[in-house]
Parts: C-alpha cells; sequence; structure tokens
C-alpha cells in the first residue's frame, strides 16, 4: 500500500484558502454584482427616457451626446458589443472608472432601481440604432 504525502505548504495552502473565503462578506456591495431587473421585466423606452433626463442627462446631456462632465453614450464607444448592457447595471450601482474619455470616474447613481436602469438602457440602446450605433 502506497502513502500519499502532500508537502506542507500545499497542506496550508488547501487549509488557508477556505478559511479565508468564509471571512469574506458575501453581502459587501463593494464586492458584490448588481442588481439586475429579473426575468419577467419588459423595458420600456419612454420610461427611460424619462429617467434618463432625470438622472443621466447632467453629466451625459439631454439627448445622450455628452456634456463638459460626461462622454457621450450615443456613442460607438458604448455599442452593446463592446460595452454590454450589464456594463451600464455595474456603472450605476457600482461607478466606472475612467477609461475611455478624460472626466473622472462615474460616481455610483443613488435611487435607481434595477428595473429603473433597464428603463434607461432601452432608451439608450434605442437612441444608439437611431442614431446607427450597433
Amino acid at each position: 500500500m502506497k502513502r500519499l504525502y502532500i508537502k506542507v505548504p500545499a497542506l496550508l495552502i488547501v487549509i488557508t484558502i477556505p478559511v479565508l473565503l468564509t471571512g469574506c462578506d458575501q453581502n459587501n456591495a463593494e464586492h458584490s454584482g448588481p442588481h439586475i431587473p429579473g426575468p419577467d421585466f419588459k423595458s420600456d423606452v419612454n420610461t427611460g427616457k424619462k429617467l434618463f433626463a432625470t438622472n443621466c442627462s447632467k453629466c451625459h446631456g439631454l439627448d445622450g451626446m455628452g456634456t463638459d462632465k460626461g462622454p457621450p453614450l450615443i456613442n460607438q464607444t458604448y455599442r452593446p458589443g463592446h460595452h454590454g448592457d450589464m456594463v451600464f447595471h455595474f456603472a450605476v450601482s457600482k461607478g466606472a472608472k475612467q477609461h475611455h474619455w478624460h472626466f473622472g470616474d462615474m460616481p455610483p447613481v443613488s435611487g435607481l432601481s434595477p428595473e429603473d436602469v433597464g428603463h434607461i438602457i432601452a432608451y439608450v440602446r434605442n437612441e444608439q440604432r437611431k442614431a446607427g450605433v450597433r
């Protein structure tokens, strides 16, 4: 009968990782993903337009074409194939690091439900399609 020997460093890793993981706070908002609408959610472009005007236009412009405070969302940079809908959910719930433009980091936007963000995304995607952003 052969004996299996585990080296001490490997054994420490096997024991330490689960202990460290159990110490993680699973409810910590900084580490959790965004909340998204449920599978039965139906977006509404008109509701999204109103929510965008109230919550997003200060930086992204009433028409989504940007301002001196934030980038244009009606732009190839934000096309669905480059910045999918989940990116918008993350940006609203967690904020976004500056990476394509020089406006600084986007702070999280409070007071919006996942459904609200879903409506806003529908509005932005509709405007993108009308502008030929694909």
